[in-house]
Order: C-alpha cells, then sequence, then structure tokens
C-alpha cells in the first residue's frame, strides 16, 4: 500500500520540511532583532518575515487537505505535481514577503492556481468515484475509452 502512495507521502514530508525551514527563518530574525517569544512585533524586516510565516502556516491545512483528496481521488502523479507547484509559490511568497509587501504578490497568486487546481481535481474525483459507487457509472473510464 505504501507504495501506491510513494509519491503523496514524498511531496507531504517535504512540505512539512518546508515548513520547518520557514520557521527556522523566523527564529533566526528573531535572534537578529532581539525579539523574545511571545512578542510578534519589531521592525518592519521581522514583522514581514513572521507575517509570511504565519501565513504559510495558515494555508498549510487546506494545502494537506486537498493534495491528499486530489492524490487519492483523482490522479497521484498530477497531484504530487500540483505539490510541487505550490511548494514552489509557497517559497516565493515567503522570500518575497520578506523582501517587500508587494513582493508577496506573485507567490500568492501562484498559491491560489495550485489550490484551486487542486480542489477541482479533488472535486471531480471526489463526483467520478460518487457516480461510480452509486449509479455504476465511470466517467474516468469513459474518457479514457473515448480517448
Amino acid at each position: 500500500m505504501a507504495g501506491d502512495l510513494v509519491l503523496l507521502v514524498a511531496v507531504s514530508l517535504l512540505s512539512a520540511c518546508q515548513q520547518l525551514h520557514f520557521a527556522w527563518l523566523v527564529g533566526k530574525a528573531r535572534m537578529k532583532h532581539k525579539i523574545m517569544p511571545p512578542a510578534i512585533t519589531g521592525p518592519p524586516e521581522f514583522e514581514r518575515i513572521f507575517r509570511a510565516q504565519q501565513n504559510c502556516v495558515e494555508f498549510y491545512p487546506v494545502f494537506l487537505v486537498t493534495f491528499w483528496i486530489s492524490g487519492w481521488f483523482f490522479n497521484q502523479e498530477i497531484a504530487a505535481l500540483l505539490g510541487l507547484a505550490y511548494m514552489f509559490a509557497r517559497h516565493k511568497y515567503f522570500h518575497g514577503y520578506a523582501e517587500s509587501v508587494k513582493g508577496r504578490l506573485t507567490g500568492f497568486y501562484l498559491n491560489l492556481v495550485a489550490l484551486i487546481s487542486l480542489m477541482a481535481l479533488g472535486a471531480a474525483g471526489i463526483a467520478n468515484s460518487f457516480l461510480d459507487e452509486y449509479l455504476d457509472f465511470n466517467l474516468a473510464k469513459k474518457l479514457h475509452k473515448l480517448l
């Protein structure tokens, strides 16, 4: 069974490492600017890094849920590629935000594209599963025969 999910597991682990890296960068910024927890205010450079990390944390559950649903119900390979695209977008977002408030926008828009794509594929996969289970109609198989 684990082999069937290897791409989903690998991207999930890689994304967890990315989240850990972002948290480490916040810790580094805290030390640089001498801001002790639980304080979250300080120079604009620190506040941008802190907000970037917090925004990544806020979106992470949405990413994981849509990523796993689309991979499980639609296609693992496509979900893995979209997961990697999401991680690239999060990287652009975090580092862009660390530089300037406007610097986050490219990464943010790329994130939305990846998340909306994962949601759409997940919804399509779930809909196909419902059709197959309750109406004995598998849209994926019908499309595969046509192509």
